[in-house]
């Protein structure tokens, strides 16, 4: 059995001691979905850092329950926090890497309306791939490391803000577009979302690039 890590907030004083007047942890959710949007959550910290709330973690490997009852905790632990969407047209239309910038984009221009001095950051993306710093005009600082979520207490923190936000506005469709399992599937593709699509066709929020 796997053993769990906790995330900690050794990078974010690293990078606080180093000069930067924040540190910003991103991570996405819903890449892999075959419908919604693809959500950016971003978490602004400042120095010094407030211990990270106990049990949060990156948001994979949390409950469903155990994330709801994070997310409040993540964000009053956060300085500054916001989670910015691309629908399912927009990864249509751009594709899934520029529409996963858009959205970072918009994230940042969420904290910079909260006061967060964005050019004065250093933003850490979960991953090797920085998608975020071309989709920018200006841009920060921005840092890859590979299993962030896990291993950072503000991606950890975005995690959960972006999953938790995600996940909200999937079962609200259930509502709005019913027959496809959104409070169970997410927009992702199981079996039973499958076999809804077959006998449905597409909703108005399915990726249909993604169909084929």
């Amino acid at each position: 059995m796997m053993a769990v890590v906790d995330p900690t907030l050794e990078l974010e004083r690293e990078l606080h001691e180093a000069g930067a007047a924040w540190v910003v942890g991103c991570d996405e959710v819903g890449r892999g979905a075959i419908a919604g949007p693809v959500a950016v959550g971003v978490s602004a910290v400042l120095a010094p850092c407030a211990d990270i709330p106990a049990g949060l973690r990156d948001s994979k490997m949390l409950s469903e329950k155990r994330r709801e009852e994070l997310y409040p905790h993540a964000i009053s632990w956060s300085h500054a926090s916001a989670v910015g969407l691309a629908d399912s047209d927009e990864v249509d239309r751009l594709g899934i890497v520029k529409a996963l910038g858009l959205a970072g984009r918009r994230a940042l221009v969420q904290l910079h309306e909260a006061g967060v001095r964005i050019l004065d950051s250093v933003v850490v993306l979960d991953g090797s791939h920085d998608w975020l710093t071309p989709a920018l005009t200006s841009a920060p600082r921005v840092l890859t490391r590979v299993k962030a979520d896990r291993d950072c207490g503000s991606v950890a923190a975005a995690s959960v803000i972006a999953k938790v936000h995600r996940d909200r506005m999937m079962i609200a469709f259930d509502e709005t577009h019913p027959g496809y399992g959104w409070t169970g599937n997410k927009g992702y593709g199981s079996a039973a979302h499958y076999e809804a699509l077959e006998a449905l066709g597409p909703s108005p929020l399915h990726r249909l690039t993604w169909l084929h």
